[in-house]
């Protein structure tokens, strides 16, 4: 792959965590009441939100793709890593998680009682979403260590750490329903901002390596 072509799919990676900020408080601020402490993020594409048809357009399409071109960059740019290679596969698995997420929307109030086979095809894409971006950020740990590059390996050491422990806390969340939105929110940013990490860092090598 040619390295301009190379350089602007690793930009996707590096602007994906921005994009979903920008795209959170614009369709939050569409949904009158809607909380990004205690709801969550799919409530904003559920079949009765006001912000149905946006949520998909602006935050789940976009980000699916922008992580697709992502991980077809860092898979083409890393031929001698196998488990860079791993990783980069798993990210593009998260792509098409969250294009079948927006796709696959939550019932009216994303209930828990009798989910539809809709929601539940929505449920299963986010969890592969999270566990996707979990699973690539904890093989970096290895790959960054076996290449020497220090501050990947604390980059992802930290943000994988994160995404993790947010986990029980988001459970807990939904058991007493309040704060389940903070927590999914910290889980997936920690993750995207791993992702645009890891995205700085390999423009930066690209940069000094045809200076």
């Amino acid at each position: 792959m040619q390295q301009p072509i190379r350089k602007l799919l690793y930009l996707a990676g590096l602007i994906s965590p921005l994009w979903l900020a920008a795209s959170l408080i614009v369709t939050g601020s569409l949904y009158a009441g809607y909380s990004h402490i205690d709801q969550a993020m799919g409530l904003l594409g559920a079949i009765d939100a006001p912000t149905h048809a946006l949520w998909a357009w602006l935050g789940h399409y976009p980000l699916g793709l922008l992580s697709i071109a992502f991980g077809i960059g860092l898979y083409a740019g890393h031929a001698h890593l196998h488990l860079a290679r791993l990783s980069a596969s798993l990210i593009i698995v998260h792509g098409v998680a969250s294009l079948a997420a927006g796709y696959f929307t939550c019932d009216a109030g994303c209930s828990l009682q009798y989910p539809s086979t809709q929601q539940n095809l929505h449920t299963i894409a986010s969890v592969i979403m999270s566990a996707s971006l979990l699973l690539a950020s904890a093989l970096w740990i290895v790959v960054a260590r076996r290449e020497g590059r220090k501050g990947l390996v604390w980059l992802s050491l930290i943000c994988s750490l994160f995404a993790l422990g947010c986990l029980p806390w988001m459970a807990a969340a939904m058991d007493v329903g309040r704060g389940f939105g903070l927590f999914q929110r910290v889980n997936y940013f920690a993750s995207l901002v791993w992702v645009a990490g890891l995205a700085w860092a390999l423009l930066k090598a690209e940069r000094n390596e045809y200076a």
